[in-house]
């Protein structure tokens, strides 16, 4: 019988859940994923945790909400101690190995009071998110003023691609992320007007391919069982690609902008602070937007086409018929719908996710090709892996589901009534410009498939749309008297989440059930007024015992 031995657990950064064939974009076609949808489940209402990169991630790796492992954003460490993917599925029996982007940051502070070394097995895994790196790549290499941003970001791939030729103390951005004009000046992909540009590197040297190739190479090497995040770092900007991509689409591919003018006059005032930043007002522009998303576009169909090169190396080497494959993004991006560009706000463009799910097993044959409509949250992939690995649930650390009743056709839904995402930007320019404490610069949404409630904190109104009557999210109904009622129960809701018991990780439900009567058996004897009032076994050891008065061993001293 065909069975899930191993997973591959792929990741693009900022894809956008609409921008796949198989989810309905109209110009843009990407038939390997689709193909791999037609294998598996595909699910329509699969959510993030946090609109940013950082703390998206975190909650992928732990199974665990932004509130919970707090690394609310990016380079914010995931604390020491934090249970992670590799931490759960090393338990299991199962490898757990990176290949390319985590965008996790070490808690140094927290590793040197408990005296682990960087260089240790559990060090390098606790600096490492919980991953055995095979290699890793964050992939973004930016110099300013001040330095780098990351000074090792594309370490290894400015190592290969300077081997390969490309001469320059930065190919990552020289050749791979910027073009060139005909007198040789680089055309850095940093500036949007230059998204238009072909990359000036050979197309199977640039980002994706690299990691694909890589991915294959780790694959090859492994018997299993393991678990491989090959975590691709496009179509994240820079919004660059190379030919034969970047001639591929052009301004009329681009699908019409979801805004509109009364949304950003009578805009919330911290949604009108994101609109107001330097990217916000970018995306505003309909030069910006014929000039960066054809290249977003062609990032797209460069990884569709090395979907098709890795899912043709699977079958030709038979891991097809034992390895589950996951494809997912860690989050969207606005390009301009509701006057934005990044990611960091509640819509669906932002922080709704594709999801697709294939496994071999022959339990799976029922669902494949499905299409799901439940909702579903990051958070679940862990509970998912570890019923793969054959592992005991740990439901008070996991704070997902396990989707693998959907994926065998045992149910058709998950539990939940409702999702949360979270975003905790303290750390941002616009908690700068709008003057907000720490403490203030927080909001939450929760959602069900037909309202979708923001709260902030600092007392500001929350933010209400109906998905139903309003899908694109134009009506802000946050003010509206009528809808009070379905205001007060989304709070409910919300409020019913943060009552949750997250932090009690050391002990399992079953362990708290078997503690409730265990001290009984120990000794502790409380509320009994006659010995004889209880069960004889439980006082045993105080029953006929015999002592002198301690007047006696006075006078012996």
């Amino acid at each position: 019988m065909k069975k899930a031995k191993n997973i591959l657990f792929i990741m693009f950064d900022q894809l956008r859940w609409d921008y796949l064939s198989c989810y309905g974009h109209k110009t843009l076609s990407t038939p390997n994923i689709d193909r791999l949808a037609s294998m598996g489940v595909r699910f329509d209402r699969a959510f993030i945790q946090s609109p940013i990169c950082g703390s998206s991630r975190m909650s992928f790796y732990t199974g665990r909400y932004v509130h919970s492992h707090g690394a609310s954003w990016n380079g914010i460490p995931l604390k020491v101690g934090e249970m992670t993917m590799g931490d759960h599925l090393r338990k299991a029996g199962m490898g757990c190995y990176l290949v390319g982007k985590t965008h996790m940051r070490a808690d140094v502070e927290g590793m040197a009071r408990l005296g682990l070394e960087p260089d240790s097995i559990i060090g390098a895994r606790v600096s490492e998110c919980g991953f055995d790196v095979y290699e890793r790549d964050d992939g973004l290499l930016p110099e300013g003023p001040d330095g780098p941003y990351d000074p090792d970001g594309a370490k290894e791939y400015n190592k290969w691609l300077k081997e390969k030729g490309y001469e320059s103390d930065n190919p990552w951005h020289d050749f791979a992320n910027s073009g060139l004009d005909d007198d040789g000046n680089v055309q850095s992909g940093w500036f949007l007007k230059n998204s238009i540009e072909p990359a000036n590197i050979a197309e199977e040297h640039s980002e994706t391919p690299y990691l694909t190739g890589r991915g294959m190479d780790f694959m090859a090497d492994q018997d299993g069982p393991w678990c491989m995040h090959l975590s691709y770092i496009k179509p994240h900007w820079p919004y660059i690609v190379p030919e034969p991509y970047a001639s591929m689409y052009g301004p009329e591919d681009v699908q019409p902008v979801v805004r509109s003018d009364s949304e950003r006059q009578s805009a919330h005032p911290i949604f009108k602070a994101f609109m107001d930043t330097k990217i916000g007002e970018a995306f505003s522009r309909q030069d910006v937007r014929e000039a960066v998303i054809p290249a977003y576009m062609g990032l797209i169909k460069q990884a569709d086409d090395q979907m098709g090169r890795l899912f043709q190396w699977l079958e030709d080497t038979g891991r097809i018929e034992d390895t589950m494959i996951v494809l997912t993004s860690d989050h969207g991006d606005f390009l301009g719908d509701h006057w934005m560009g990044e990611k960091t706000f509640f819509h669906d463009a932002s922080i709704r996710i594709p999801l697709i799910i294939y496994d071999p097993s022959e339990a799976a044959d029922a669902t494949r090709g499905t299409v799901c409509d439940t909702l579903v949250e990051s958070i679940d992939l862990v509970p998912t892996f570890l019923e793969v690995a054959g592992g005991e649930p740990a439901g008070h650390i996991l704070e997902g589901e396990s989707l693998m009743p959907i994926l065998h056709g045992e149910r058709s839904a998950t539990e939940r009534d409702y999702v949360i995402c979270e975003y905790d930007f303290s750390a941002t320019p616009v908690a700068h410009l709008a003057d907000l404490s720490v403490r203030d610069a927080v909001m939450f949404m929760v959602a069900d498939k037909r309202w979708k409630l923001i709260h902030f904190e600092g007392g500001h109104r929350p933010m209400l749309f109906d998905k139903e009557s309003d899908p694109d999210e134009l009506n802000d109904l946050g003010l509206s008297a009528e809808h009070e009622e379905v205001i007060d129960a989304m709070y409910a809701r919300l409020f019913e989440w943060t009552r949750r018991q997250s932090q009690r990780t050391t002990r399992s439900e079953s362990q708290l059930v078997e503690m409730r009567t265990k001290s009984r058996k120990r000794g502790v004897v409380l509320g009994v007024y006659d010995e004889n009032d209880t069960q004889l076994e439980l006082t045993v050891k105080y029953r006929g015992r015999k002592a002198r008065p301690y007047k006696d061993y006075l006078k012996d001293s």
